[in-house]
């Protein structure tokens, strides 16, 4: 089996050697459910990748993501449902139907008609009658920032939306002060839900300054990691361990790494 080259039916035929009698005793026992984890991992690895900007580890990314697609079609073959020639007739099918202003008569000369044109097709396709089914159709199973900010979208595919980013702000305004009035009401239930409000209000001004919120967050979360990590090397120089530390000095520590960080 060692090659210089592989080819994809090499894959392929290597992911049913693995599922079969002789085969891997892990990878027998797997089914879509238990791979469910690997694939998110997977995803997430490229995007990481993607971000650091190292283009062999997004090769080998990208191999990995590969993987547990050759790997879910394996297992769906094996059950008589659907294989990997399915799984690309399927794709090369929707992207044909659905650039119908490369392989058919309609036009779109921008990338916001080309979008405009895809949802509208996928629409008909899914048999949807309703923007409410569409906005329905974006999965439960989705980080919530994302879930919010596709659920948005569509909603303003219809003109449902704030008319400038001024009407936003207000919104982000009126919804912390919200969560402010309720806080100190002590309803759990309430301050659970005024928060999600708050939330939701902050992914619309994302959207409208044109950023994917849950990937501004990620960077938000490993630079706190970055300057927390320096203060923690900070306090170490001077023989102290952060517990050992009051707030005001970690603070000054906190404000120093935010000019190097």
């Amino acid at each position: 089996m060692i090659k210089e080259k592989y080819t994809f039916d090499d894959l392929v035929e290597i992911m049913k050697i693995l599922r079969s009698e002789n085969g891997c005793p892990w990878d027998r026992v797997q089914n879509h459910e238990s791979l469910k984890k690997y694939l998110i991992e997977e995803t997430y690895e490229v995007l990481e990748v993607i971000d650091l900007n190292d283009k062999k580890r997004l090769c080998e990314e990208l191999g990995d993501l590969l993987l547990q697609i050759v790997f879910h079609a394996q297992i769906a073959s094996e059950d008589n449902e659907f294989d990997i020639n399915d799984v690309i007739t399927g794709i090369c099918r929707k992207m044909v139907q659905r650039h119908t202003h490369v392989f058919g008569t309609d036009k779109a000369d921008t990338a916001e008609e080309v979008l405009a044109n895809w949802e509208e097709i996928k629409k008909k396709e899914k048999g949807m009658e309703s923007q409410t089914e569409v906005l329905k159709s974006v999965p439960s199973n989705l980080p919530a920032l994302m879930r919010s900010y596709k659920v948005q979208q569509k909603a303003s595919q219809v003109g449902f939306d704030w008319k400038d980013i001024d009407s936003v702000f207000e919104k982000v305004y009126e919804e912390i002060n919200e969560l402010r009035d309720v806080y100190k009401s002590k309803d759990v239930e309430r301050i659970n839900d005024e928060l999600g409000d708050v939330l939701f209000s902050i992914v619309n001004l994302s959207r409208f300054l044109k950023v994917q919120p849950e990937l501004a967050l990620m960077g938000s979360v490993n630079k706190f990691i970055e300057r927390f990590e320096f203060i923690e090397k900070e306090a170490a120089k001077s023989g102290r361990t952060l517990s050992e530390m009051s707030l005001d000095e970690m603070d000054e520590l906190w404000n120093k790494a935010k000019t190097k960080i």
